[in-house]
């Protein structure tokens, strides 16, 4: 059963304050998640701080029509409608400028996973060339045939976009990117490092999401963060 717009908004608001707490947001990034219509999603508005609360979540179209509310959107809104109408597949979307997994899209190595749990990246992580803003329908369609079948991609001396198939795996996704991103730069800070193998990260990605273990025990811990005083 998919979580009513009620559930979903409550759902967005943990993660978004998960992700304030951690530094995610450092004045810029939006998330949203796909209601039960699939042409409808709850984002974040354009300005939003630590004490969000689930109202403050916008109902918008696929045609970006808001539903309920005249609040100004986020300006890059398009990352969200073209990703949506490409990958019906997707049901939660987040955009961050995260510090550690943008450097890759600025340097010569490719962000490639080589933690344990980053092997739901294991099809890669594609780098879109455009380092503009998202703020037309072309940018956002560009950035979504970029994104193609893939799980998350960077945008190039610009941020992050990832997806999930709903809350829990989009902001399960946004931390283990930016920790394996953080992990292979201590790494690299030590010499030579190494990626993970084609075989063994099958494996792994097929354990971690036949039953999404390690994608409940991060939510687990983003709920406990993101409601502690």
């Amino acid at each position: 059963m998919t979580d009513s717009n009620e559930e979903l908004a409550e759902k967005l608001n943990i993660a978004w304050r998960f992700f304030f707490r951690r530094g995610y947001v450092d004045g810029f990034g939006h998330i949203s998640a796909r209601t039960q219509d699939p042409n409808r999603f709850l984002i974040t508005p354009h300005e939003l701080g630590a004490g969000s609360r689930p109202e403050d979540f916008v109902i918008v179209d696929l045609d970006g029509n808001q539903h309920g509310s005249n609040i100004k959107l986020p300006g890059e809104l398009p990352i969200h409608l073209e990703v949506y109408k490409s990958r019906p597949d997707v049901g939660s979307v987040a955009h961050f400028h995260c510090h550690h997994a943008t450097s890759f899209s600025m340097s010569e190595h490719n962000l490639e996973p080589t933690y344990f749990l980053a092997s739901i990246f294991r099809d890669g992580i594609p780098v879109h060339p455009d380092a503009r803003l998202v703020k037309d329908q072309a940018r956002g369609e560009a950035l979504a045939k970029t994104l193609g079948t893939h799980r998350a991609a960077l945008m190039r001396a610009h941020g992050i976009l990832v997806t999930g198939a709903d809350v829990e795996e989009m902001t399960a996704g946004v931390f283990i990117m930016e920790d394996n991103a953080k992990r292979t730069f201590i790494a690299a800070s030590m010499g030579k490092f190494e990626t993970l193998g084609e075989a063994e990260m099958a494996e792994i990605d097929a354990d971690i999401m036949k039953n999404r273990g390690p994608i409940k025990r991060i939510w687990v811990f983003v709920k406990a963060e993101a409601n502690a005083d």
